[in-house]
Formats: C-alpha cells, sequence, structure tokens
C-alpha cells in the first residue's frame, strides 16, 4: 500500500491534546474521547509524540520502557484500543521511537551496564543539543555523553544488543496495528567509537555516519514484513545525503525542515520547493511538507514577525509579531502545502490557528531554556493544551488548570467556538484536508508577477500563492478554495486559491 505518498498526517503531543482524567495533563483517554473531531478533520493518520514511561527531563524523549505507556497518559491495553478505534474510523497510528538514546533510569543504565553506552575517562569537544557540553561526570570520575540532556544517555549502536532492541520494539508496536514509526533525531545514533574531537575536515564523528544506512535497511525490512512505514527526523542541509537515507530499501519518507525554516518569500519557498522535489525525484520519494511542530514556533506567530524564517540559534523572547497579519499568512501556507506533492503534516493546534503563547519564566518546563541560561524561551510555546470550549482556561481541555498555562483569549480560537464558522481557521482546513485530494500528478509552474506563486499540478489544478503587496489576477477556472475573500475576482495580497479546470 502507498497511502504514506500523498498522507495527511496529524500531529498529537500527549500531554497537551485532551484531558480524559481530569488532571491537567492530556492522556489517552482524551484522544480516544477527541478521535471523531479527528476523523471530521479529514486527516488519514496520527502520529504520536513519546507515550512511554519517561523520567521528565525532556518532553518524553527520556524513555524508561518502550513497552509500556506512562502512567500519566494510561495504559498499554489503553493505547491497544485507541490505536483499534481510529483504525475503525480511518485513521492510522505512528509512534515515536528515539534510538539515539534513553533515558538515565532506564534499566540498563540504572543497572549499569555500560558498555551500552558512551564512557571515557575525559570529555571531548563536541556541543549537546541544548548548548554546553554533552558530557557528565559520575561518582567514579567517569565520564558518560548525552548530546541532549543529562538525563538521556547516548545508546552505543556498536554493540549488537542495542540493535536487537531496537528491531524488536518495532516489532512489538507493528504487532499492536502501529502502522508506522517516526524516528527522533534520526542522524545521530552511530558514533565513531574513537569519540574524536569534532574538526574542520573529513566525516563528523557523530552526525550523519554512514553506518546508519545499515541500521535503516534491518528497520525497513521489519516495517516492510508489516506493511507499515518509517519516518525519518532528518536535519540535513546536504540534499544528496539527505536522499541518501530514501532510498527504496530504507526510509520511507522524511521530514522537509527546509520548508519549514522558509520565510515568508516568493523566491525562497519556490527554492525550497525545486530543491526538495529535485532531492526527492532519483530515489523516487514522496516529499513532505511541514509548517510547524512541537519543537519550533508555531507558523501564525512566525509570519507575523519581521523576520519570518525559523531558527533555533535566533529563538529569543519578546519578539512582536502581528498576530492578524500571521494568521492570514498561515492560512494562505496550509493552502500552498497541502497543493504540493506528496504528504503534508498539521500539528496539533495548527488547525485552529494557535500562535505561540510566551509562558511565563517561572512555569518554563523545557530544560532548553534553563541550559541556554535563559535566553532561549524554550519549546513550551508552541505545546500549550489545546483550547476545546469555554472563554476562559482550561477552555474544555479538562476542568483543572493545566499542566502549562493557557492565555486569555484563546476563548474564540477553540474547537467549539470555529466548528462550523464559514470563515474559521477549522473551516478551511476541513476544507483543504477534503479537497486537496483533487491534487494529482507532478507540479509545473505557470508565469506570474514577481511576488506570486503559481503551480499546475498534472491533474489539472492550480495553486496561486500572493505574497506581493497587490491583489493579483487568478488563473482561468473554477475557484476551488481560497484563504481569503476575494477583491473584486482578485487575489489579495497574503492569500493563496485554488483554481479547478472548467467543465464545459
Amino acid at each position: 500500500m502507498t497511502w504514506w505518498r500523498s498522507a495527511a498526517i496529524y500531529q498529537i503531543y500527549p500531554r497537551s491534546f485532551a484531558d480524559g482524567n481530569d488532571d491537567g495533563v492530556g492522556d489517552l483517554a482524551g484522544v480516544r474521547a477527541r478521535l471523531p473531531y479527528l476523523a471530521s478533520l479529514g486527516v488519514d493518520a496520527l502520529w504520536f509524540n513519546p507515550w512511554y514511561p519517561s523520567s521528565g527531563a525532556d518532553g518524553g524523549y527520556d524513555v524508561i520502557d518502550y513497552r509500556d505507556i506512562d502512567p500519566a497518559y494510561g495504559t498499554l491495553a489503553e493505547a491497544e484500543k485507541l490505536i483499534a478505534e481510529a483504525r475503525v474510523l480511518g485513521l492510522r497510528t505512528i509512534v515515536d521511537v528515539v534510538p539515539n538514546h534513553v533515558s538515565h533510569r532506564h534499566p540498563w543504565f540504572a543497572n549499569g551496564q555500560r558498555e551500552l553506552f558512551w564512557f571515557r575517562d575525559r570529555p571531548n569537544n563536541w556541543t549537546s543539543e541544548f548548548g554546553g557540553s554533552p558530557w557528565s561526570q559520575l561518582p567514579d570520575g567517569s565520564w558518560y555523553l548525552h548530546l541532549f540532556t543529562a538525563e538521556q544517555p547516548d545508546l552505543n549502536w556498536t554493540h549488537p544488543v542495542v540493535r536487537e532492541e531496537h528491531e524488536d520494539v518495532l516489532r512489538f508496536w507493528f504487532d499492536r496495528g502501529a502502522a508506522g514509526v517516526r524516528i527522533d533525531s534520526a542522524v545521530l545514533p552511530v558514533k565513531d567509537p574513537a569519540l574524536p574531537d569534532v574538526g574542520p575536515a573529513g566525516p563528523h564523528p557523530y552526525v550523519d555516519r554512514d553506518e546508519l544506512h545499515d541500521i535503516y535497511r534491518s528497520w525497513r525490512a521489519i516495517a516492510d514484513s508489516y506493511d507499515a512505514i518509517l519516518i525519518g527526523e532528518l536535519w540535513l542541509p546536504d540534499a544528496e545525503r539527505f536522499a541518501k537515507y530514501l532510498r527504496a530499501d530504507e526510509l520511507h519518507t522524511a521530514f522537509n525542515f527546509d520548508f519549514l525554516a522558509c520565510p515568508w518569500d516568493a523566491a525562497r519557498l519556490r527554492a525550497s520547493i525545486d530543491t526538495t522535489l529535485a532531492a526527492h525525484a532519483p530515489v523516487d520519494a514522496p516529499a513532505t511538507w511541514v509548517l510547524s511542530n512541537h519543537d519550533v514556533t508555531r507558523v501564525v506567530t512566525r509570519y507575523g514577525r519581521a523576520d519570518t524564517s525559523f531558527s533555533f540559534e535566533a529563538k529569543r523572547a519578546g519578539v512582536p509579531s502581528d498576530v492578524a497579519m500571521g494568521t492570514r499568512r498561515a492560512r494562505a501556507a496550509a493552502l500552498l502545502a497541502m497543493a504540493l506533492p506528496g504528504a503534508v503534516y498539521v500539528y496539533q493546534g495548527e488547525e485552529l490557528g494557535l500562535p505561540e503563547y510566551e509562558v511565563p519564566a517561572d512555569a518554563i518546563r523545557d530544560p532548553m531554556h534553563a541550559r541556554s541560561g535563559g535566553i532561549d524561551p524554550g519549546r513550551d510555546g508552541c505545546r500549550i493544551p489545546l483550547p476545546w470550549s469555554g472563554t476562559a482556561p482550561p477552555y474544555g481541555f479538562g476542568s483543572m488548570p493545566t499542566w502549562l498555562p493557557q492565555p486569555a483569549g484563546w476563548g474564540s480560537l477553540s474547537v467549539e467556538a470555529q466548528d462550523g464558522a464559514p470563515d474559521s481557521v477549522l473551516t478551511l482546513y476541513r476544507d483543504a484536508l477534503r479537497l486537496r485530494r483533487r491534487f494529482e500528478g507532478g507540479l509545473r509552474w505557470l508565469d506570474s508577477s514577481p511576488g506570486v506563486l503559481t503551480f499546475a499540478r498534472g491533474s489539472g489544478e492550480t495553486c496561486t500563492v500572493n505574497l506581493s503587496s497587490a491583489p493579483v489576477p487568478l488563473p482561468p477556472g473554477d475557484v476551488i478554495l481560497t484563504s481569503a475573500p476575494l477583491t473584486d475576482g482578485q487575489l489579495p495580497s497574503d492569500a493563496a486559491a485554488w483554481v479547478g479546470l472548467r467543465v464545459t
């Protein structure tokens, strides 16, 4: 089956989706109660951020046990029910696997199985993904490697036990009905066994090592035996190296971070689209289009700023944003992403037009904030519990105060407020997710004025995105959907339109 080549996949951050037991934390009961909402949205699959038992150091990415569910979310039996119930509604389930590291409370580390991790007598010059040194010292004077927090020791993938364990974990979840696996930090697990310093030239000691491909080939054989898929989180600037992971016997798809980080600029977006499609073509892999996720500033806020691009290095608190302008652009960007060839991802709350929330400093949970010395605001602002109904917190998320504070003024953004409203972001997403299935075949750019993107798909439909400052005419045909009302038949600034072939 090739459903994944053009799928719409909805990302669920379990702690913040819906609270089913009224403790202020999202859980599987909350998701199960909201499955009809997800089915009505029109997506094909649900990707869950880690739902396993965790020490809570990094949003669930410090896993203690891959074969169980964190008690805060429910039970393994409930996860199995969720997978089955979702499938009845036409929704496949994708689980998150983190091969680079485990929790310091994982039995392997807690029981002193050092051969399964990286230990040495002194640190090298590597840098943690969260800033600072990735080495921590134990009381006996030895140092262990953790590319993320100290509570996330890196696994030694030269040891066969590590490889065998992860292959068994894949089978465990595929046996329970999971349709795929999303691989976190997919270019990081393999290290040069000598653990050399990072130098100015030569292969990187821990990023994009060639040995990774053999690992993912073995995973692909397992996935194919279940008709399941593998999705890689690949932050790689080299398009050729990126494409190697998408060869026919490796990963099925990978996230497109170049498009996500691209500014609201016609030339830059076109270049990103062209580069993406060109990189995927030689390996016949479908592209993916992503605007937001649990790690990046929400697109509504990002597109309302003077600098509309995204980078972790540039994240700062207190940066002004025109949310109204950002919302217009986010609506247009949604139609752009959904009209492109390949799969599209929707991060929870994106379909509501939620902006980033600057969490008060004393409520921030994300370790990126502390490790940056308070400079980086962290990722909590895009992880705020969703507003479902009502005019004040907790907005129907549950009945108790939420684990991260919700801002005032989100009542108008709730599912209840937007449901059925013709001009709401939710209605736009529902319409777009339903109508995007009309777009088939390859992409061909059409002539357009500066600041405007117009392309046709093989099926004949066109998409026009106006990033210029003045209204522009649309190609001939019947208007299928617009992100904003037309102005005297023309597409206004910061808007997008889909046009179909006129039937005579």
